[in-house]
């Protein structure tokens, strides 16, 4: 028994459409870190950067690293600028470097272009032959003193119930 062909022709599958590549690419790795200048330079106030991706490569196996960043700081006349420094912490990515020579290189690099009153930054290092590694390195402005801590009383947990 014959089956009846339809009258028009099968549709043509058309192609997906896939996005273009640009020619210079939005974003790219760089040793440039960027600054602008703080909003409120009369007050000492911490930035806290957190780079949780951070990734290079042992300079002796080509195994890789990974680590997460926190950076605190207290900036003096210059902060940094945010992008800058994602592709800055991005530039790592195909190179070799101990952790110790990397996390100081950061800190040293930060340094040169802000000069903050205060800056410290821990890397933790995640799991490598069953060894987590944590490296904290500091930079203080000579002369720099932080205000004293102030110490607040601690309250009780108030619930709005009464005998709660």
């Amino acid at each position: 028994m014959a089956t009846k062909k339809s009258a028009t022709a099968p549709a043509k599958k058309s192609k997906p459409k896939m996005r273009e590549v640009p020619p210079n690419p939005p974003s790219k790795p760089s040793k440039d870190i960027l600054v602008f200048p703080n909003p409120n330079p009369e007050r000492d106030y911490v930035i806290q950067f957190q780079v949780p991706e951070f990734t290079c490569h042992c300079p002796l196996t080509g195994q890789p690293d990974f680590a997460h960043f926190t950076i605190d700081m207290i900036a003096d006349e210059l902060c940094v600028e945010l992008k800058s420094l994602k592709m800055y912490f991005w530039s790592y990515r195909n190179e070799g470097a101990f952790h110790e020579k990397v996390t100081n290189k950061i800190l040293d690099d930060i340094v040169k272009v802000t000069d903050p009153r205060f800056i410290r930054i821990t890397a933790k290092w995640y799991v490598r032959g069953g060894i987590y590694t944590n490296v904290v390195a500091e930079h203080r402005k000579p002369g720099w003193l932080p205000a004293p801590r102030v110490e607040l009383p601690a309250h009780g947990f108030e619930s709005g119930m009464l005998g709660a």
